[in-house]
């Protein structure tokens, strides 16, 4: 009997709503699975079967030709040089549009209530980076391949516009969080905000915004090579056209690439983390 009572006391009293949950998931899942045409078994059909697992197959070994390692190398300076100064652009933006809507950084906000020209000013701003991150970077490469032509520019500009939207809401929401005492001593004793921000809000919270930073950058890599695929220039282009040639092995080549590019990221992300404590 006590062994009984005691097996009753070590049941989830919660198993019941979970149960119901996980079941309710399944039944809205399941429409949507329908009306995505999602069937996974398609890839297991003979039809589809074969030619996947010949172009798998090409994979291995990678191709490690000396002139195409070089084409390689080019185009991953490429890539780089893409992401990097998208995301350059991207602070260009952000940074302003961050502190010009940031409460904290506000003099009239210190009574209490903001006056109604920068709160006017404050929310147009955060209407356009709703505006600028609502629309994907690939879509604004393929608007600006329209404009500019082929090449890097149009991934440029996609990134920088796309990132300075995603940067400005992010850098603005880590400065309200953090601690705004000394910022706001700073303002009641004559600081303008530029002063207070770098004296009061950057130091606590440069850590967190240069992680963010470098984060987006990888992801910006990441991006520049799906940019590729629509003409904007770089590794993905390249891919592309290796992809569409059935060459496994020049695409597991540029894969080993693209990992060791995000492994380069990540260390240079966890340096600087350490080095800011």
């Amino acid at each position: 009997m006590q062994g009984v009572t005691t097996l009753g006391s070590k049941r989830d009293p919660a198993w019941a709503g979970r149960v119901f949950w996980l079941l309710a998931a399944g039944v809205l899942l399941w429409p949507m699975l329908v009306l995505t045409e999602f069937k996974v078994w398609s890839l297991f059909e003979a039809s589809n079967l074969k030619p996947t697992l010949r172009f798998l197959s090409d994979f291995f070994p990678p191709k490690v030709e000396a002139e195409f390692l070089l084409l390689v190398a080019k185009e991953t300076w490429r890539t780089v040089a893409i992401a990097t100064a998208g995301v350059a652009l991207a602070l260009v933006l952000a940074i302003p549009l961050a502190l010009l809507s940031v409460r904290v950084l506000s003099v009239s906000a210190l009574t209490g209530k903001m006056n109604k020209l920068p709160a006017v000013l404050r929310t147009l701003l955060r209407w356009l980076m709703v505006l600028l991150r609502s629309v994907p970077e690939l879509i604004w490469a393929l608007i600006f391949v329209r404009v500019v032509g082929l090449g890097p520019t149009a991934g440029v500009i996609a990134i920088a516009l796309t990132y300075g939207g995603m940067l400005g809401k992010v850098y603005a929401e880590i400065l309200e969080s953090g601690d705004a005492q000394v910022t706001q001593s700073l303002l009641r004793n004559g600081a303008s905000p530029l002063q207070a921000f770098f004296y009061g809000l950057l130091p606590q919270n440069a850590a967190e915004l240069t992680s963010y930073t470098v984060y987006r950058w990888e992801c910006a890599i990441r991006s520049s090579a799906v940019l590729g695929f629509v003409g904007a220039g770089g590794l993905g282009q390249q891919m592309d056209a290796s992809m569409k040639m059935f060459n496994g092995s020049e695409v597991s080549t540029m894969l080993i690439v693209f990992m060791l590019l995000v492994w380069l990221a990540d260390a240079t992300s966890a340096w600087l983390r350490k080095q800011l404590g």
